[in-house]
């Protein structure tokens, strides 16, 4: 008797729409007021409207709704950083300070995502579907990071893509979930939250050297004499140029 009374209880939750979308909204409503740690699969069910049992319709368990959460999260994570991007259009640095700014919007218009997405503690290879969806969201920053190499002058040092985006990765991550959450993670700052991450992106790359005035250069003076190359310049060496910890300019 008990147990026809739940399965009623569950056959109603499917009136009202998608389970399984309900689902993903109550967990997402749980998870912007409790965090991803604290709440319960029962719990998603109870928000739902559904009995303790019909979630397993749709979820193996708890972690397979959060992996799914995650994945959703990822995929519009993928689509703002994409749009923001814009295939680098109208140059490099200026839609690189977008791309910034548009992962802080997301950390601060979608904290549920986010903390799913971050804060979980699920692995993100948990399911081949939520790891594709990371990979594509990150293949928009490594894919930026590209193109920020190439902007090394010739005989400057370039370095490695990849590690060029996971530390650009890194500091808009730090800045995003210290700064820029509407949680208790915020903290008061004498600067908005997007003019620190572009202060602190542009010293990092002003730190390898490569050139972010997007001010066209002073016209050189035909009379000025030739720069001298500092002591023990490697001959044939761009006047200035670091050997870097990448190896000597060739």
């Amino acid at each position: 008797m008990s147990w026809r009374k739940e399965q009623r209880r569950a056959e109603r939750g499917y009136h009202h729409g998608n389970l399984k979308e309900a689902l993903l909204q109550a967990a997402l409503g749980l998870i912007a007021e409790k965090g991803p740690g604290g709440f319960t699969f029962a719990d998603a069910a109870r928000m739902a409207g559904v009995s303790p049992a019909a979630p397993y319709r749709h979820f193996r368990d708890r972690d397979e709704l959060l992996s799914s959460i995650a994945q959703r999260g990822f995929e519009q994570f993928e689509a703002l950083l994409t749009q923001a991007w814009d295939d680098g259009r109208p140059d490099t640095v200026t839609a690189f300070e977008r791309l910034g700014k548009a992962y802080l919007a997301f950390a601060r218009d979608e904290p549920a995502f986010y903390s799913a997405m971050f804060e979980s503690g699920l692995p993100v290879d948990l399911s081949p579907t939520l790891q594709a969806a990371s990979e594509r969201a990150f293949g928009v920053i490594r894919a930026a990071a590209e193109r920020l190499a190439a902007l090394v002058p010739p005989g400057m040092p370039r370095p490695p893509a990849m590690m060029m985006a996971l530390h650009i990765w890194s500091m808009s991550h730090g800045v995003a979930s210290l700064f820029a959450r509407g949680d208790s993670a915020r903290r008061k700052l004498p600067m908005s939250a997007e003019d620190l991450l572009e202060a602190e992106v542009l010293i990092y790359l002003r730190g390898l050297g490569f050139p972010t005035d997007r001010r066209p250069p002073a016209p050189k003076d035909p009379a000025a004499p030739p720069p001298v190359p500092p002591s023990g310049a490697s001959p044939g060496a761009p006047s200035g140029a670091p050997s870097g910890p990448w190896g000597t300019p060739k």
